[in-house]
Formats: C-alpha cells, structure tokens, sequence
C-alpha cells in the first residue's frame, strides 16, 4: 500500500480534486508507477547530438541538451534553441527510459539509445539530419 502522502503530492502535483484522485488511485498501474517516482525525481536524462549535416536550427555534433526524469526540459542546461523536430524524436527515447525505470531497470541499457530528426537529409530531398543519443544520469543520493 502507497503512503497516502505520495497520493496528496501527486493530487497537488496534477491538480486533481478529492474525485480524480480517487478514479486516478483507482488504477493499480498508477500505484505502481507513483511508487517509482523518487527513482525518476533522481533522475536526468541527457541528450547528445552525435552527428549533424545541415541542420536548419544550427544544431553541431557534441552538443547537449537535458530533461529532468519526467521528460522536462531543463530551462538553464539548455541551449537558447532546440529544435521542435530533435524533441519529438527524442520523447520516443525518454518514454522508453521511463519505462525502464519504472520496470526496475537502468534506463543506460536501453539497446536503441539513439533516434534522428525527422528531415530525411540533403541525399534523400531535405535540408540536414541530426542524430542524437539519449544517457540517464543520477543526481540524487
């Protein structure tokens, strides 16, 4: 059984009333990912961009970028831009990280770890591609 303090920060958290709370307490899954979420709280998820050619937002190999473990990005570890296009290539990454946590297992042995951006690149009719690699960091105790 969840300590009832973990449901009221989730409730504040989420910005539920006494009634959602309970529909979403209802759900065992939620328990059990609620359960894990000082594991995600210990976690950062960094970003490195590995290979870059012709990326419209100016994005260079070596560059990085952060999340916090619930998929946030990280406002000052963050260059000013980031393209629209490398994050929603990412989320696929960070999702299947969080699962990982969430199933007890290090999120750095994801097999897959790396995604490019959806422009197809110069040779295929686009502009550039980026490909980036998603790490898991622990910043907590």
């Amino acid at each position: 059984m969840l300590d009832q303090r973990l449901w009221k920060i989730m409730q504040k958290r989420l910005g539920y009333d006494d009634d959602q709370l309970e529909i979403f307490q209802s759900n065992a899954r939620n328990e059990e990912v609620v359960s894990k979420s000082k594991e995600l709280f210990q976690k950062r998820f960094k970003v490195t961009i590995v290979e870059a050619n012709g990326c419209n937002s100016r994005h260079k190999a070596g560059e990085t970028f952060y999340l916090d473990g619930y998929g946030n990005l990280l406002k000052d570890l963050n260059p000013d831009k980031i393209c629209i296009y490398a994050i929603s290539a990412v989320s696929t990454l960070v999702f299947a990280a969080q699962e990982l946590v969430y199933a007890g297992v290090d999120p750095n042995q994801m097999r897959f770890n790396r995604v490019g951006c959806i422009d197809v690149g110069l040779g295929c009719g686009g502009w550039g591609k980026i490909i980036m690699e998603l790490t898991a960091e622990n910043i907590g105790p």
